[in-house]
């Protein structure tokens, strides 16, 4: 049919998974997930970038980058800032505002704080296409994770 997305490159999906497994490590900045979809991952000061190439092997039947996809960079995005900041956290709850499709380049998730808490943060992420076009906006709130020692006995959240 015309119009329709072309099939799957299994040679391009194997180097995808190899690269995952490539590394068995489980750590910020470098986790399986990050590694199958080609997450890069840095810092600059209070913010924290993370890029990867649209592949068509990431999109939706439509032809641009399939939604989950890009909530999961900028999810990723907010985490990995709160992390570098302040320590380990949980979403909490995410909105994501899509702006525009994206068929093709490098999308740019950069997260920064909205407003940071003791236990409670504010977050956001935007996703910006090759040329600077903001594609999605997100918001997200955060909550700080208790370290083992001190939750070692205690079944409270």
């Amino acid at each position: 049919m015309t119009g329709e997305p072309t099939g799957i490159d299994a040679a391009s999906a194997q180097e995808m998974i190899d690269r995952a497994l490539a590394d068995p490590r489980q750590g910020f900045n470098s986790f399986f997930l990050s590694r199958l979809l080609g997450l890069r991952v840095s810092y600059e000061g209070e913010r924290c970038i993370v890029e990867l190439d649209a592949s068509r092997l990431l999109f939706n039947p439509q032809g641009s980058l399939h939604g989950g996809v890009l909530a999961t960079a900028m999810d990723i995005s907010m985490g990995h800032l709160l992390h570098h900041v302040a320590g380990a956290g949980a979403t909490l709850e995410m909105k994501i505002q899509f702006l525009a499709p994206i068929r093709a380049g490098t999308v740019r998730c950069e997260a920064a704080f909205l407003r940071r808490g003791r236990s409670i943060s504010f977050l956001q992420s935007q996703a910006r296409g090759p040329n600077g076009d903001i594609l999605a906006h997100a918001t997200a709130t955060w909550r700080l994770l208790k370290s083992e020692r001190a939750t070692a006995g205690s079944t409270r959240l």
